[in-house]
């Protein structure tokens, strides 16, 4: 029998980790009908558990009808039909409608039959690495949005803590992280580039493009480099702005790549307030779609990954039982703001 998952540091008593761990592998077929398993003497002596506590997780298994007591031979696999919800840890570096739409999808597609334990670490290394070593252990997989800004290193390695085979990072790639882990990602630089390649037509009636940096909320920085090199590579005026304010300068003949919503807001303010036509005098691109982009004047240009789809992939990993690494389509919506 393959080793049993035993942590006696967790808040789990040690006996229901020792059910739960000979339930799973009959769930995942390590255990088969009528295959023998360690004797209580056995399995305690190997983990230098107590006898009692071994009787009551046999005691458990046999109540389930998991296991049957063969007198003079031993314990043996009983049944294989067994039912045990997969349990896992999803931690989001924070929550916002692009991330609603991705835990709805992720757990609309893993069904009823699966727990899933909703958590935010808020970009905070010390409360990621809290959380992590409180649940160590406690799930079947851990999926995490890996979005930090400090001590790379330290990220690294808290996360190599968890086995590969039950690690899936959304959203954001590690390419330092070694191992045989799953991903669903963005490729931050490269989508930006090409999806505004695509809009360039569009663009082309602007004389200069500016990316607005989100002033609070940090977003990951291969974003602004990924409009760096598309504006060097076709030889557009561009330049980098930290957030919209009322009183910022919007002048005819700009193209604004916006990522806050709240600057977004301040922009189409600032162009009423000026009398200059949105899509006309100045363009703009949201980064990230939402409902409302898709009315708000007519329609706002919006370059997007699809959230919706990076949970259902996330979920058809887990289902499905495989280790692979998906970047997420990412695309142009183009509307009237542009």
């Amino acid at each position: 029998m393959k080793g049993l998952n035993i942590d006696t540091g967790s808040k789990v008593p040690v006996y229901l980790q020792i059910v739960d761990s000979i339930m799973a592998a009959v769930r995942d077929g390590g255990l088969k009908r009528d295959q023998q398993i360690p004797s209580i003497n056995e399995l305690s002596e190997h983990y230098l558990l107590s006898r009692g506590t071994v009787e009551k997780a046999y005691k458990e298994l046999r109540d389930k009808k998991v296991i049957i007591s063969v007198k003079g031979k031993g314990y043996f696999i009983n049944r294989t039909d067994v039912v045990i919800p997969l349990r896992i840890l999803l931690l989001f570096n924070k929550i916002s409608n692009y991330k609603k739409q991705v835990y709805n999808a992720f757990v609309k597609s893993l069904g009823d039959s699966v727990f899933v334990d909703l958590h935010m670490h808020h970009h905070s290394v010390a409360l990621f690495e809290n959380l992590i070593n409180n649940h160590l252990g406690d799930y079947d997989y851990y999926v995490i949005m890996p979005h930090f800004y400090d001590h790379p290193e330290e990220v690294l390695r808290i996360i190599k803590q968890i086995p590969a085979d039950q690690l899936i990072l959304l959203d954001k790639d590690l390419p330092s992280l070694t191992g045989d882990y799953s991903s669903v990602y963005q490729n931050f630089e490269k989508d930006i580039n090409e999806a505004l390649f695509e809009a360039l037509p569009s663009l082309k009636k602007y004389e200069k493009m500016i990316f607005v940096n989100p002033g609070i909320d940090p977003y990951p920085e291969e974003i602004k480099k990924g409009f760096q090199y598309f504006c060097r590579m076709h030889d557009f005026n561009f330049s980098v702005i930290e957030g919209v304010e009322m009183y910022t300068p919007v002048k005819k003949g700009q193209a604004y790549v916006v990522i806050e919503e709240t600057d977004l807001v301040n922009l189409v303010k600032i162009c009423r307030n000026n009398k200059l036509r949105i899509g006309k005098d100045v363009g703009i691109v949201s980064y990230n779609e939402t409902l409302l982009k898709e009315i708000l004047l007519d329609g706002i240009t919006v370059i997007s990954t699809d959230h919706e789809q990076m949970g259902i992939t996330a979920a058809q990993i887990i289902m499905d039982k495989t280790q692979q690494k998906v970047k997420n389509p990412f695309k142009l919506i183009l509307r009237n703001s542009l």
